[in-house]
């Protein structure tokens, strides 16, 4: 292995996805040669990565990776035993292999304060944000988002290295050979816990499970830095007592430092207070809806504060640049727009993130009917076990279209019914039908809408591309 610091020339196995085709981009940047590889790679990444002279190959080819002799090769979590390039790495023993999160440690995290956005909620929007703010506020961080920022223009920057690192922090697995949550490798000075619920169900067996993964994330924030906890989340809130450092409580609770008051929303977005120790702080109207966007601004507004300053009094921030924050690529984001047309698209997949979502559009578009397409595709949305959580969340809608559950090859996991998920949205007096297919939700979704009279608010919420209906749906429209 090269020496820290030293030019390399780093592989990238499963380059395609965002994390690592940003984290590429970034080790590029820092001057490193690159290379990843993928089974098919996509844009707007494919373009990202050509602009910047990486080299992309398709398909895995243990012969082709013995030729290339990388001095690191960086394995995404997607990958497992059976890969053609995994075995080479694991048999041959000649080229050393790391996580993601370890080489980010390594090679961008090093020296640097670095602030860490967890939660099962709101991660990428509240990095974004933070990194959007320490760059308003003239700094120069350095960050990693997971998703595709529509500010900052990019998702990632090496940044000044006396600066801050915002990065996202999540509490899956770092890879196959380790079972770590990524965030534990991240070395956090200030450390956001937006929320704390069950998810990621492929690799944690219950709430319990993931809770002790977070316990284990508070214990390497230093004495020195901060933990921002949502004051009004149960899970959350049963972390404490953490007496080792800071903590400062976020939310609507009396009790919380940070407090989010007179939330209203708007026809353009939304307006809220921020008040610190009961003093007014910061006043807040922006195009983002939802109150959970509400309590991403305050942690990412304190967050920056105590970036700029450590004393642990964050009112001589004002928070200049918040109000011309657009957030993030399929995050409430317009796909259509004309007529009494409006389609939306939107990340969300757990439960409590789809009814925050179809709560806050329902405030913001009260004269529209709304009709909700939902794709079951992540490790915990398509199972069976999220059946009633999912009734709750979706029957906020007026019609809702199920797409196909994600299929596993895994025969002991129990994939939700969508048929029966309808039926249990048709018992509530609901308009709701299952696609057998992703092509048929899509048909299905056609015949609501034609049925729709007056204004209509289409939403699309999935964690993946939804099989390409929601593209061939708008182009319908235009």
């Amino acid at each position: 292995m090269k020496a820290y610091g030293a030019k390399m020339r780093i592989y990238f196995l499963g380059v395609a996805g965002t994390a690592m085709g940003n984290a590429a981009l970034m080790m590029h940047d820092l001057g490193h040669e690159v290379i990843g590889s993928d089974q098919a790679v996509y844009p707007p990444m494919s373009d990202m990565l050509r602009e910047a002279n990486v080299e992309t190959l398709e398909g895995y080819s243990a012969a082709r990776l013995k030729r290339l002799n990388p001095d690191l090769v960086v394995i995404g979590n997607a990958f497992s035993r059976g890969n053609e390039e995994v075995e080479f790495l694991l048999n041959d023993r000649s080229i050393p292999f790391a996580s993601l999160p370890e080489t980010l440690n390594r090679f961008a995290l090093t020296g640097r304060r670095t602030v860490v956005v967890t939660g099962t909620h709101g991660k990428t929007t509240t990095t974004a944000l933070a990194a959007y703010l320490l760059e308003s506020a003239g700094a120069v961080p350095g960050y990693l988002i997971g998703g595709a920022p529509i500010d900052p223009k990019r998702g990632w920057r090496v940044g000044d290295l006396t600066d801050p690192f915002v990065i996202e922090g999540d509490e899956y697995d770092s890879a196959f050979f380790d079972k770590r949550s990524k965030f534990i490798h991240y070395a956090p000075h200030i450390a956001i816990i937006n929320n704390l619920e069950f998810d990621h169900a492929d690799i944690f067996r219950d709430l319990e499970d993931v809770k002790r993964s977070f316990e284990h994330f508070t214990r390497i924030v230093p004495s020195d830095g901060h933990i921002l906890l949502n004051g009004d989340d149960a899970n959350a809130l049963s972390l404490l007592p953490i007496p080792w450092t800071r903590v400062t409580q976020v939310g609507l609770s009396k009790s919380c430092d940070l407090r989010i008051e007179n939330y209203e929303t708007t026809a353009t977005g939304s307006r809220f207070d921020l008040r610190w120790k009961g003093a007014p702080w910061i006043e807040v109207e922006w195009s983002l809806s939802g109150l959970f966007n509400a309590r991403n601004a305050a942690m990412a507004c304190l967050a920056t504060a105590f970036s700029l300053d450590n004393s642990g009094d964050p009112t001589g921030y004002k928070a200049e640049g918040l109000s011309d924050f657009r957030g993030v690529m399929r995050r409430q984001q317009t796909r259509h727009e004309s007529g009494n047309w409006m389609v939306l698209e939107d990340f969300a997949h757990h439960p409590t993130a789809i009814r925050e979502i179809l709560e806050a559009l329902k405030e913001r578009y009260p004269n529209h009917s709304m009709v909700t397409a939902f794709e079951p595709r992540s490790n915990t949305s398509r199972l069976e076990i999220m059946h009633e959580p999912l009734v709750e969340a979706l029957s906020i809608a007026d019609a809702v279209v199920v797409g196909a559950a994600k299929a596993s090859q895994e025969e002991s996991i129990k994939l939700l019914n969508t048929e029966r998920l309808a039926e249990s949205l048709r018992e509530r007096s609901m308009v709701a039908v299952a696609g057998a297919s992703n092509d048929d939700a899509l048909v299905q979704l056609t015949k609501r809408c034609e049925e729709c009279d007056g204004p209509t608010l289409v939403v699309f919420l999935t964690n993946g591309s939804f099989g390409g209906i929601i593209d061939r749906f708008v182009e319908s429209l235009d």
